[in-house]
């Protein structure tokens, strides 16, 4: 508190317009059952509001604090074997649990009624990164089979949809179903995430409905989102907030590096590569199909005490310009002063443990006077899209329990699902491709059909639509891709899509499902790869491979029947079968790719797909990238990256003009002529917009 005045200070001499604050800190707010403490709060409001510095107040739900574990223990969540989760970190509770509920509510409550009103708040986050757990408590379960039973209506019906007469698991009552620590019932998993996500869903709403009861009409309420979590599905919980808020966090330093190196392992849990860095960016807009909040991401070195990488000079300046390329109308680092005590003391924040401003928060000064000179430009950029690519969250929970694809050591790939969606992902990005991802749910909802864009209007808004990856589907969804492509849309197939209904029944037709005549082919065998296979184009084939291209983990046994085969394998035995096919239906198209591309072929693939990029930059060096999109003023913004240490140059595809360049008073060197070199340093960005 002795700093607050000389921090805020220097928040606003870098132009730092907005904190978030109080979601961390149950045991400040409320230090003893019922006493609570609210008014640490007020200077940090009124000295945030001297300055012009917006606050978002978080309510502290996902830190319990010691008291209430000590006086209720059994709020604890437990795992699959009834383990009490320890205390002693966070997140460790059972969310659904009327104890926690009760506090939870009261703390909320004493904190908006005092600070809601204040002129400085903006808007609320309720609780932080939710749906990172899959509570099994007792009172979770008996939820899940009342659940069970709502939608079954009777144990006969359930044991028919479950196929639970194998293995003798056949229900007679509803006290029969078990425990899901024990169960290797696909259908029994299938149904037991969807309900925990369901949960994290009504707790986030509840908590919001709470908001709203002391917000005004001018305040929004979101809540920061890690797409990682377990029992979280974004698109329907984001559907009860106002906007939608994420915490990307990436590699940094070489791993940001363009060419990238192909043989990088995937980090656990950060975003890895540039194409990983817009992909965060693009979940966080697939949530709501519009522009999110950026709440948390990297400052200094993010992760634990033995893996400190902080970025090189630019990429902070860098990542930014990425997420408000993708569509991010703010941009929060986590956090400000790196703490010298707790969990994070090596999660470094703007300022480091010295607290005396250093490299970061002058690259992050820099960035601000871009903002605010860039600003009212790119705030609510609409991206472009070259391709549109399918996501899956149902696939992808069963995917994490039941993997189809291997690791490296031919244990099961509990990541199964990113790997059949990556490669696609990443190939449009390093071919210079924009991606849209759209929840399954956004094309077809079988609750609501008449909600969602029809076949023909989603054809001409995303002329090419990759679908990989997505095994669990209804049939109205797979009916839905059909007409898709008999409206003019390409639809690409990729391994595992169409194969089980909704609820993870294998179906009984040859594959894609209710998709074959449309593809002119289908399948009924497909095998796993222990190592990467060559491909090889076929004479003609508009589909050109370069020579490293690659089959990889997974080949279809495709036959085509009235398709066009465009490329083959190079294999004594897979060469009996197309890698990948095509044929015209109705005004479109249908592609089939019966394996996982390497980055050569998949590359090669989406330059096929999309001749030319609708960014309109052309031969772009290898380390060069470049974003475009729409401007809430109908200009035309582009953004441009160069990821190397060595500096490269673009050419302009029209007349633009170097927006931080006029907006720093360099208005007589901003004009960027057609065809005029954009010159660009080591691990550098422009900010370009279409000329009035």
């Amino acid at each position: 508190m002795d700093r607050i005045e000389a921090d805020l200070d220097l928040m606003a001499e870098a132009g730092f317009t907005v904190v978030r604050v109080g979601e961390s800190v149950w045991s400040t707010w409320e230090p003893e059952n019922g006493r609570f403490d609210l008014e640490w709060l007020q200077p940090v409001l009124d000295s945030a509001h001297a300055r012009g510095i917006a606050v978002v107040l978080g309510t502290p739900t996902y830190a319990v604090p010691p008291w209430l574990a000590r006086l209720h223990p059994e709020i604890a969540a437990e795992d699959a074997t009834g383990r009490r989760a320890p205390w002693g970190a966070r997140q460790e509770m059972d969310i659904t649990h009327p104890a926690f509920r009760f506090h939870a509510e009261r703390v909320v409550r004493r904190i908006l009624a005092r600070h809601a009103g204040h002129p400085a708040v903006i808007g609320f986050q309720v609780d932080n990164e939710p749906g990172c757990r899959l509570p099994h408590n007792h009172g979770v379960f008996q939820r899940f089979v009342d659940d069970l039973r709502t939608r079954y209506g009777d144990v006969e019906t359930l044991n028919r949809e479950w196929g639970l007469v194998y293995w003798s698991h056949r229900l007679t009552t509803w006290a029969d179903l078990w425990t899901p620590e024990g169960n290797a019932q696909p259908q029994y998993d299938v149904a037991w995430r969807a309900f925990q996500a369901r949960q994290t869903t009504e707790f986030i709403t509840w908590q919001a409905d709470l908001v709203r009861e002391y917000a005004r009409s001018d305040q929004f309420v979101t809540t920061c989102l890690h797409y990682h979590h377990p029992a979280l599905d974004d698109d329907r919980l984001t559907d009860r907030l106002d906007t939608a808020a994420a915490n990307p966090y990436y590699e940094m330093q070489d791993a940001l590096a363009l060419p990238a190196d192909p043989d990088r392992p995937p980090h656990a849990w950060l975003a890895g590569g540039v194409w990983g860095l817009f992909q965060e960016a693009d979940r966080a807009w697939s949530s709501r199909q519009e522009p999110f909040l950026v709440t948390e991401t990297n400052a200094q070195a993010v992760g634990g005490t033995h893996d400190n990488r902080p970025a090189y000079d630019g990429q902070w300046r860098q990542a930014a310009w990425a997420l408000v390329a993708r569509g991010a109308r703010m941009v929060e680092y986590w956090h400000w002063h790196t703490l010298h005590f707790g969990a994070e003391t090596y999660w470094g924040g703007v300022l480091p443990h010295s607290g005396r401003p250093g490299r970061l928060y002058g690259e992050l000064a820099r960035l601000g006077r871009e903002f605010a000179a860039a600003g009212e430009l790119v705030a609510g950029l609409e991206p472009d899209a070259d391709i549109a690519m399918v996501y899956s969250l149902p696939s992808k929970w069963l995917m994490q329990k039941y993997p189809p694809l291997a690791a490296a050591d031919d244990s099961p790939d509990n990541r199964s699902y990113h790997g059949l969606f990556d490669p696609f992902y990443r190939g449009a990005v390093e071919s210079g491709r924009q991606v849209r991802i759209l929840h399954a749910r956004q094309l077809h909802d079988p609750e609501d059909p008449g909600a969602r864009p029809a076949p023909d209007v989603a054809a001409r808004r995303h002329p090419v639509l990759v679908a990989t990856g997505l095994y669990l589907a209804d049939d109205g969804l797979l009916d839905w891709l059909a007409a898709y492509a008999e409206a003019g849309g390409h639809l690409v197939l990729g391994p595992r899509t169409g194969y089980a209904d909704p609820e993870g029944r294998a179906r009984p037709e040859p594959a894609p499902a209710r998709l074959s005549g449309a593809a002119g082919v289908c399948y009924e065998e497909f095998s796993n790869l222990s190592a990467e296979l060559p491909l090889r184009a076929v004479p003609e084939s508009p589909l050109q491979l370069p020579a490293g291209a690659r089959a990889t983990r997974w080949v279809d046994a495709l036959v085509a029947d009235g398709a066009e085969v465009l490329a083959g394998y190079r294999h004594p035995h897979f060469g009996r079968w197309p890698a990948v096919t095509s044929r015209v239906h109705g005004r479109g198209r249908v592609t089939c790719v019966g394996t996982v591309p390497n980055g050569a072929a998949a590359r090669a693939l989406m330059a096929w797909l999309v001749p030319k990029p609708c960014s309109g930059w052309r031969d772009l060096p290898a380390s060069v990238t470049a974003c475009t999109g729409t401007s809430p003023d109908g200009r035309r913004v582009h953004v441009v990256h160069n990821w190397s240490w060595a500096p490269a140059s673009a050419v302009a595809p029209g007349d633009l003009v170097d927006v931080l360049a006029a907006g720093t008073g360099g208005a007589a060197r901003s004009a960027v002529p057609a065809g005029s070199p954009v010159e660009l340093g080591p691990w550098d960005v422009r900010v370009l917009a279409a000329d009035r």
